[in-house]
């Protein structure tokens, strides 16, 4: 079925999908109350490095971190560089916090919530990087609105990355991937930086892997890398 037309307008404001799945055991509960407020981004005001870190460290933000583990792998391996991770998913958030706690990880802030709440707060040309790994695929055509890549939420991105800074979208869905390509390929603002397939074929080695990429594997799913460059 052809994809309808992307109005430029449109925003993608509204947040849809789940926050809870499974009751919290007694100790992710108590993760919860003992250190989610301790790393939670503040519900107001402007945002910062020095606001989040108390230092005016590069920032990057994902959007939708599932458990966390991609967000906690980039941070141990930059512990100078500042992490936004932003998911509306209470048990995604509980994960999460156990890699930071495991981890040691002081450079991660989280935001139980949407995303582009925390985005609309900071400054223009703040990020260095902005990641969207395995987004929920909304595959009917008629809920094609509520996909994260729209235009948007791209003017948004695009906003708020430096010259030169990142964005990065991972997904193993072909209805997402050709959806995205479409959309990215109308953008005058991002640049595709792959010069082969096998660019976006292969993980790259900053890249650390998710559990949605091992289970689309184990289901035997191509996975696609697209890193595209804020121009």
């Amino acid at each position: 079925m052809d994809e309808p037309a992307i109005p430029p307008e449109h925003s993608g404001r509204r947040l849809y999908g789940r926050s809870k799945g499974h009751k919290l055991r007694q100790g992710q509960a108590a993760l919860i109350d003992a250190m989610l407020p301790a790393v939670s981004v503040p519900e107001a005001g402007p945002l910062d490095a020095v606001t989040l870190f108390g230092t005016g460290m590069p920032l990057e933000l994902e959007i939708g971190f599932g458990g966390g583990e991609h967000l906690a792998a980039q941070a141990a391996a930059r512990p100078d560089t500042g992490f936004i991770g932003c998911e509306p998913f209470l048990n995604g958030v509980v994960q999460a916090l156990g890699h930071l706690r495991d981890g040691g990880l002081g450079n991660v802030r989280l935001h139980m919530g949407d995303a582009r709440d925390v985005i609309d707060r900071l400054p223009d040309a703040s990020l260095d990087r902005v990641y969207l790994l395995h987004p929920d695929p909304w595959p009917k055509a008629r809920h094609a609105k509520r996909r994260m890549v729209n235009h948007g939420s791209l003017d948004a991105i695009a906003a708020k990355l430096k010259s030169g800074g990142e964005f990065r979208l991972g997904t193993d869905d072909p209805t997402y991937c050709r959806w995205a390509m479409m959309v990215m390929g109308q953008r005058r603002d991002f640049r595709w930086t792959a010069d082969s397939a096998r660019d976006f074929l292969e993980r790259p080695e900053d890249w650390p892997e998710t559990r949605y990429e091992r289970k689309a594997r184990r289901h035997g799913h191509e996975v696609w890398y697209f890193r595209y460059a804020r121009i």
